[in-house]
């Protein structure tokens, strides 16, 4: 006998009785991210001044390493989400992501300024990063019903924006502490990385085996699936028509001629609202489907776009940092949610990773174009173009996005 299962993914019934509480695994996985991203936020606030100011390098080659290396993190998320799914590895593969990303402060400790050195470390931070995050999105997903995934990302993704909060002021103490000593910074950068690691040995239980299941026929993997790839195809199109956030801070910092010390507040601003919203937008996520705070989130963005269209005030700076942390927090852990209970337990990470990877080359496209229409038309025109985009890839994606779906996992009975 097989339960049928009817309910949208996006949406499931809430069961009469079924537990509110958080599940321990997210919590646990919470906690690990957000002392690794305290750890790697510490030299995320100090390496641009380490190495253009410390060490000479010019503005064009900090961008091309992180540029290039950004990029290949969207790329490697695909093997670790594969080798993740090979007999449910999700935590060791996850955890060696953890670890490959706390050595990289080392690295950097030891590169002595060597330009080579600092390179293999950078590399081997977001590679790390790569390897590690569909893991942990298939361990949480895992880790309870499908009809509190919203709220369980919300919180998961609360807790990593806690880090990302603390990280740079763990790093400006550290240096006002030790006289602007660097190395100090990538020291406690190190050992709170492995802090990180030994929580997730500790705390974080490996994936529960996938169910027995009935034979499958191929169509069911994941890009065969219809219904997971228009959820791709949905996220992709909006994420090419998405500038990226350090041009919406330079467009406000320009606005209002704010001095260069002013402009990392921006940053921190968009990440405290989303640490407030994250957990709200996934409990109405939950409640009224994860198709219609996805699509909400992006109409955020493009009132974003609006209000810089227009003469910009200091009011403009909160609206604008307000409608980036509702993107963010409507978005992030909810389209994760959305696609997950498409995914069969034993292909959950690798899905995960297809779809992040689209969405972040998407992402690297739509920034790049948008660079290259401010260069060749101007801010203003650029911005028109940028806002037309996105509204036709939110029309676009309402038709796309599947607003039913059965989910693909259907359990034997007992």
């Amino acid at each position: 006998m097989y339960l049928a299962n009817t309910g949208r993914p996006d949406a499931p019934p809430r069961p009469h009785g079924a537990r509110r509480r958080v599940p321990a695994t997210v919590i646990a996985l919470g906690a690990v991210s957000l002392v690794t991203d305290v750890s790697s936020e510490m030299v995320t606030a100090v390496l641009p001044l380490y190495l253009v100011l410390g060490l000479g390098l010019s503005p064009l080659q900090f961008g091309f390493l992180d540029g290039v290396f950004n990029g290949a993190t969207a790329l490697v998320r695909l093997l670790g989400g594969r080798l993740a799914d090979r007999g449910g590895r999700h935590k060791r593969v996850a955890g060696a992501g953890y670890l490959l990303s706390a050595l990289s402060r080392l690295g950097l400790l030891l590169a002595g300024g060597a330009t080579a050195g600092i390179a293999a470390s950078l590399a081997a931070d977001r590679l790390g990063k790569g390897v590690r995050t569909a893991p942990r999105d298939a361990l949480i997903s895992l880790s309870g019903p499908p009809e509190s995934l919203g709220r369980a990302f919300g919180v998961h993704r609360a807790m990593d924006t806690t880090g990302a909060l603390l990280g740079p002021l763990a790093a400006f103490a550290v240096l006002w502490a030790t006289a602007d000593a660097y190395d100090a910074v990538f020291a406690v950068s190190f050992c709170t990385g492995l802090l990180g690691v030994l929580l997730l040995v500790l705390y974080v239980p490996s994936a529960a085996p996938a169910p027995r299941l009935r034979p499958r026929p191929l169509q069911h993997a994941a890009l065969r699936d219809p219904a997971f790839r228009r959820i791709l195809y949905a996220a992709s199109l909006l994420g090419a028509a998405t500038i990226g956030d350090s041009f919406l801070y330079l467009l406000l910092q320009r606005g209002l001629d704010l001095p260069p010390a002013l402009f990392p507040l921006l940053p921190l601003g968009a990440a405290a609202g989303y640490l407030l919203l994250a957990v709200p937008a996934g409990r109405i996520a939950d409640r009224v489907g994860r198709r219609l705070p996805f699509l909400a989130g992006h109409a955020a963005l493009l009132g974003a776009y609006a209000v810089l269209s227009l003469p910009v005030a200091w009011p403009a700076v909160a609206a604008v940092l307000a409608l980036l942390a509702v993107f963010y927090a409507s978005t992030d852990g909810v389209l994760m949610a959305l696609a997950g209970p498409l995914l069969p337990a034993h292909r959950r990470a690798g899905g995960l990773a297809v779809l992040q990877t689209g969405q972040a080359l998407a992402r690297l496209l739509g920034a790049a174009g948008f660079g290259a229409a401010w260069t060749f038309w101007g801010q203003e025109p650029a911005l028109w173009a940028a806002a037309l985009t996105l509204a036709g890839a939110l029309a676009a994606a309402w038709r796309i996005l599947p607003a039913a779906a059965p989910a693909l996992d259907t359990p034997e009975a007992p």
